[in-house]
């Protein structure tokens, strides 16, 4: 059982972070902010597939104000992703952000972050102090060189002095993220900063890559410190369509068994005795549970002969070969039918089974 760390607790709109809060996965929107439709589309992709919260860009005072028409169509909590100009924080709270993301550091001095704490306040709109390894000012860099596994004071030492220049102000509403784009110097500096401070720690690798290598990266250093009890929130950044971040994050809660959203799916590696497009229907299958609710077990094989014995525990499973697909339950086979009829039925039975399962809840 994983022992978590107790860390403060307060709410970005609706959901509750840190404390007894349950670990939240979040990601980020792609598109334009400007463009509401497009955004608004995107972050309901998400919101079917279980993000919790969602996080915008405002690169101007547009996209700042579009956040209104944005919240106004939506479901989660929205953080302002901001950089820079202390005006978009204060006019993306004004127009309804939850919770922005800000690197002190780069807001333009104190006199500027002073402001921003201020209308945080006044919105009652918490902060996350962000640090990435390429953004640490350039006095703890010299004191303490470039963060590696071994060392990574500088790093801790940047978000550190940020959260204190906003307690400084009189705000606390505060979680952090320490992130680098390297796994271990990752791990290391979350676990030091937990020791530290019992502010709600977002963990993340940046600029983590595309979907193996992001997976792998994020799946490896967020597994270790979610498995030693820290973190509170998490993004697993893919540079892919942001729905896919999400999927893998709900995947890593469950291989460590902190927290289940919908079906789990399993399905074989293929052999030579596979006689259908089993990566096609493994994906078909994937990508139509995505936005399913219940704890199903559902197994995706390509041999009729072995699949449903080595599958047995499942709720529900398919194979198929030779023109023939079969739908089996538990182990057992429930229905033959023709190889091209099979996912429609197989889809039909799913749904079916959802219904049930959401009923007797």
């Amino acid at each position: 059982m994983i022992l978590r760390k107790k860390t403060r607790k307060f709410h970005i709109g609706t959901v509750g972070i840190g404390g007894d809060s349950q670990i939240t996965v979040q990601s980020m929107t792609n598109t334009d902010t400007q463009n509401v439709d497009e955004t608004v589309d995107q972050i309901h992709r998400l919101e079917a597939a279980g993000c919790d919260i969602v996080r915008v860009a405002v690169l101007d005072a547009d996209a700042a104000t579009a956040i209104r028409a944005i919240q106004d169509r939506i479901k989660i909590p929205l953080i302002a992703d901001i950089h820079f100009d202390y005006r978009l924080a204060i006019k993306a709270m004004e127009y309804g952000a939850d919770g922005i993301r800000i690197n002190p550091g780069n807001l333009g001095g104190e006199e500027k972050t002073a402001l921003v704490v201020e209308a945080a306040k006044q919105h009652n709109v918490p902060i996350r102090v962000g640090v990435n390894s390429g953004s640490i000012e350039k006095d703890l860099l010299k004191q303490y060189g470039y963060p590696t596994p071994d060392n990574s004071s500088a790093l801790i030492e940047s978000a550190l002095r940020n959260v204190r220049l906003v307690e400084k102000y009189g705000h606390d509403k505060i979680k952090i993220s320490i992130k680098s784009a390297d796994v271990l110097t990752t791990i290391n500096s979350y676990r030091q900063l937990a020791k530290k401070t019992d502010y709600p720690l977002h963990l993340g690798v940046t600029e983590a890559g595309g979907l193996i290598a992001g997976t792998v990266k994020s799946s490896v250093a967020l597994g270790i410190l979610l498995s030693q009890g820290i973190g509170d929130t998490f993004r697993i950044s893919l540079t892919r369509d942001p729905v896919e971040e999400v999927r893998v994050g709900f995947e890593l809660l469950r291989s460590l068994k902190i927290r289940q959203r919908g079906p789990e799916l399993i399905s074989c590696p293929t052999c030579g005795r596979t006689r259908i497009d089993l990566f096609g229907l493994a994906e078909e299958v994937e990508k139509f549970v995505q936005t399913m609710e219940s704890p199903l077990k559902i197994a995706v094989m390509g041999c009729v002969v072995n699949g449903p014995g080595e599958a047995k525990q499942a709720d529900i499973g398919v194979a198929g070969g030779n023109g023939i697909g079969i739908i089996f339950k538990k182990g057992e086979i429930w229905k033959k039918v023709k190889e091209d009829e099979l996912m429609d039925i197989f889809m039909a039975e799913l749904k079916l089974m959802e219904l049930e399962s959401l009923r007797d809840k």
